[in-house]
């Protein structure tokens, strides 16, 4: 279906749709990146020329790479520059309705064999789908941000999407020497929906009190071996994508007290604190502000390491209960999408089912919410003495 000779079309020119053009063109495809704002294309136009070479002079690739590169990208004013495409990836706003209107457009343009794709991070990719006369032409690729440099890639057939069309995308995305798992089209497919407790617990033991954000921050990186805190994170991925992509997944899983967003962060969505990209998320980023010390107390650190830790495994093994993905995928899509020290299931195996069940049935005891219920899969491995590995 797909062959080097494959023409890829790009909707979207900002850092997720450049990174994906890039990506595309130095696997030696042709290019064609579309934005209807055409001060956003000239930017990127420039960006990826500027990115480009600083690879050269970190002499990461040769000038006749770059070259290559750039000569296998144009950058396109109309949408239907895309109609000589044999794929087409959409990288533009997470907003369903946005989405679901580009891609009534794009199949229009589109020759009757050419698959249409979208990246979102978390909607679904069956009602998008639906705008399409032919939905089993219409799939999820999902790229991590920066595309350029993340190994995964999330391949996500809607309840339409023809399986040799699934088959023929994985293995093209395979061919871009990424790493591609497979997931169901459910909210937040695995890492957003896998990744939550990481964000949502840190924040409810914040909120209450336990520990303030820089010993939370410190004891995932100390104890935990997390390259980066939940809270160093969110400020970091800013708080108008990762606050959305909760509420997102929350909404879509019919408000389960599971994913329920956490206040605090929306406060700082709405006074427009959004992170490192505005200078103040949680942290201060002025240059002349002291980042606040972390209590180093092992005891305390371990406590909130292993609540955290007891929730992602949870949410990791509800993922695998619910057919979501396979075990292998769901661990790989956790260590190489967001970079966790180890896949969370395997990390049950090692920490023990036994002493994961404990920390999640004293969480349900002490605060009698759903929001701590433990999955089934769980409770079997409990029961009968088996890992998951």
């Amino acid at each position: 279906m797909f062959t080097k000779d494959s023409i890829i079309g790009i909707v979207g020119s900002g850092a997720m749709g450049s990174g994906i053009a890039q990506v595309a063109a130095t696997a030696k495809h042709s290019v064609l990146v579309y934005d209807n704002n055409e001060t956003s294309l000239a930017k990127a136009e420039i960006n990826l020329k500027s990115s480009l070479q600083k690879l050269v002079e970190k002499q990461k690739i040769s000038s006749e790479e770059s070259e290559s590169i750039l000569s296998k990208i144009k950058f396109v004013k109309t949408l239907n520059s895309l109609s000589i495409c044999d794929l087409i990836i959409e990288a533009i706003v997470e907003n369903i309705e946005v989405k679901k209107k580009l891609f009534h457009e794009l199949e229009k343009i589109a020759k009757p064999e050419t698959v249409l794709a979208s990246n979102t991070s978390s909607l679904s990719i069956t009602s998008i789908a639906a705008a399409c006369e032919k939905p089993s032409k219409v799939m999820g690729i999902h790229f991590f941000n920066p595309a350029t440099i993340m190994p995964l890639v999330e391949i996500i057939p809607g309840i339409a999407t023809d399986e040799a069309i699934t088959k023929a995308s994985k293995t093209l995305i395979d061919s871009w020497k990424k790493i591609t798992v497979i997931t169901k089209d459910t909210p937040g497919f695995i890492v957003n929906r896998v990744a939550r407790p990481f964000y949502s617990e840190a924040l409810r033991i914040y909120e209450e009190g336990i520990a303030d954000m820089a010993t939370i921050d410190w004891a995932m990186k100390e104890i935990g071996g997390f390259k980066m805190g939940p809270f160093e994170l969110m400020d970091l991925i800013g708080h108008d994508v990762n606050y959305v992509v909760t509420e997102t997944v929350w909404k879509q899983f019919y408000f389960d007290p599971k994913f329920k967003p956490a206040l605090a962060q929306k406060r700082l969505l709405e006074a427009g604190f959004l992170g490192k990209k505005t200078g103040r998320g949680f942290y201060n980023y002025a240059p002349d502000s002291q980042p606040p010390a972390p209590e180093k107390n092992t005891d305390l650190g371990t406590q909130i390491f292993k609540r955290i830790l007891a929730m992602l495994i949870n949410e990791a093994a509800d993922t695998l209960y619910l057919k979501v993905a396979s075990r292998d995928d769901i661990d790989m899509a956790m260590t190489k999408g967001v970079n966790y020290p180890k896949g969370l299931l395997k990390w049950c195996d090692e920490m023990g089912v036994d002493n994961v069940v404990k920390e999640l049935t004293s969480l349900k005891d002490f605060y009698e919410e759903d929001r701590y219920r433990i999955s089934p899969i769980l409770k079997q491995n409990f029961i009968l003495r088996k890992t998951f590995y």
